[in-house]
């Protein structure tokens, strides 16, 4: 048995990297995202976390949650976790706590990881040697030009299978769109999201229309808010095409309340809002039992292990903007082979974050 090794710091910084032009999908508009770098110390051992959000989030990690981590055994972590939560409480614990805790969460189990020198996948067991990934972009933003450029790119270059892209709530435009990616990709899959843009109603409409092109994946037709919406469009979509939803799931609750509607046929979860890597597993053990397969949201480099190890993980999104930004700012990020990732054999999620080249994207 281990001993306990006390936690000695915990800080938290958050930086703002504006994107390499401007993006748009279904509901929004951006030209940054923000990453908070959550770092704990136990002994001589560091260990390293973060989330994609909104900077008040490194706030929350340095004082609400460093209260009740520091001093405490690193060996401990589903313990810290329970804390965590309960010390968010009357703050409200989705959004920016979710995310805070979450960032904690992943820094803990890399360091617990690190203590006993293990690779995080073989401290939990892995299930696999490799995740399939997807390419996931094509953002309504591009013309029809850049779209099959970054869609086609991802096919003959990173051997991707699957490529998703971005849609609006307008039918003439998105079968437009729709068809430039079919031609750019070719006998690839094409997959696509509205990020809750339509009507339940309209997004079967779209629905029709994608399915002449071969989509098989449509990823938040309606908002995910609106369970019984997208337990409806799911119940009416072509019979190729999964419903997909959860990347605001803030925990396995939420998971629960997804996987109850029967709302989804495939589960997103996302370490670095669902709680961390604990509630990321919680939630894939949920999804198992409801015989759900899941697909990691985002933030690839980090969901590396966890995907690993997750029962019924079906592939992982390799998204534009943080495969980009963990390329610039991670040593040890994963490089795509034959449309799958693996890890490194370092210890934990094997990524080191080079604080000097971030520094000039602090907040």
């Amino acid at each position: 048995m281990v001993a306990a090794v006390p936690i000695d710091a915990l800080e938290a910084r958050a930086y703002r990297i504006p994107t390499d032009a401007p993006e748009a999908d279904g509901t929004l508009e951006w030209d940054a995202t923000t990453l908070v770098v959550v770092t704990v110390v136990a002994g001589r051992v560091r260990g390293m976390g973060y989330a994609y959000g909104d900077a008040a989030a490194a706030g929350i990690a340095s004082r609400t949650l460093a209260a009740v981590v520091l001093g405490e055994s690193a060996m401990d972590v589903p313990r810290l976790w329970d804390r965590m939560r309960r010390r968010v409480r009357n703050m409200g614990a989705s959004g920016v706590a979710a995310a805070a805790i979450s960032a904690v969460d992943t820094a803990l189990w890399d360091l617990k990881a690190g203590l006993v020198g293990l690779p995080l996948a073989e401290l939990w067991g892995a299930r696999r040697e490799r995740v399939a990934i997807y390419g996931s972009g094509g953002f309504t933003s591009y013309d029809d030009a850049r779209l099959a450029d970054q869609l086609g790119r991802w096919v003959r270059e990173d051997g991707c299978g699957r490529v998703k892209m971005k849609i609006g709530a307008d039918r003439d435009v998105e079968e437009r769109r729709m068809r430039v990616a079919r031609e750019a990709i070719g006998e690839a899959v094409l997959m696509i999201d509205s990020n809750g843009a339509c009507t339940p109603r309209e997004a079967l409409a779209m629905a029709e229309l994608a399915d002449a092109f071969g989509v098989d994946w449509y990823e938040e037709p309606v908002t995910s808010d609106d369970l019984d919406g997208l337990a409806f469009v799911r119940a009416g979509l072509p019979g190729a095409i999964d419903c997909a939803a959860g990347e605001y799931v803030w925990g396995p609750h939420d998971a629960r309340r997804l996987l109850e509607a029967r709302a989804v046929d495939c589960l997103q979860i996302d370490a670095t809002r669902a709680l961390g890597y604990t509630g990321f597993l919680q939630a894939a053990a949920l999804a198992e039992a409801f015989a759900v397969p899941i697909s990691a949201h985002t933030a690839p480099a980090l969901h590396l292990p966890a995907c690993l190890a997750a029962p019924g993980c079906r592939h992982l999104e390799w998204f534009h903007d943080h495969v980009r930004i963990e390329a610039m700012l991670l040593d040890g990020a994963p490089v795509p082979r034959d449309g799958a990732i693996a890890p490194n054999d370092r210890p934990g999620h094997g990524l080191t974050f080079k604080a000097k080249d971030a520094e000039r994207f602090a907040v």
